[in-house]
């Protein structure tokens, strides 16, 4: 059930915590993306807040996200559809959204997961020179 909490910047939030995870006997991995990273929030001059994704250990299936930013009460929509369709992290990394959007940042997480997929020839080789700012979405293990 998402929820958010409509102060300046609004605080929304979906599924598992870290520390629910964690009591559940289930592993996570999170991915973090900062909004003074997103061009639209700096464009705009709201580069407080992120966008939180927790992952099962060693796969994508979204157990859980908090946002915070301007409008992150309809930002976290995007990610409950994607949690009732069973669509996984690595999947929202194809949604196109238009550019520049806050929504961005969440397309960037699942960029971050999909990195983390990468065999060590491709890391190493030819995708070892594609450095964008959108590539650097955090993982926190």
């Amino acid at each position: 059930m998402p929820w958010c909490t409509y102060t300046d910047p609004e605080i929304a939030h979906v599924g598992l915590y870290e520390r629910d995870a964690r009591e559940r006997g289930i592993e996570v991995d999170t991915y973090v993306r900062e909004f003074k990273e997103v061009d639209r929030a700096v464009l705009d001059g709201e580069e407080d807040g992120f966008v939180k994704f927790h992952v099962r250990k060693g796969h994508d299936e979204i157990l859980g996200a908090t946002i915070v930013a301007r409008h992150a009460g309809e930002m976290i929509t995007e990610i409950s559809v994607a949690m009732a369709a069973r669509i996984g992290l690595g999947k929202l990394a194809s949604v196109i959204h238009p550019y520049p959007t806050q929504a961005e940042a969440l397309r960037q997480c699942g960029d971050a997961y999909n990195r983390t997929r990468l065999t060590p020839t491709v890391k190493n080789g030819w995708a070892a020179g594609w450095r964008g700012r959108e590539a650097e979405a955090t993982r926190h293990q």
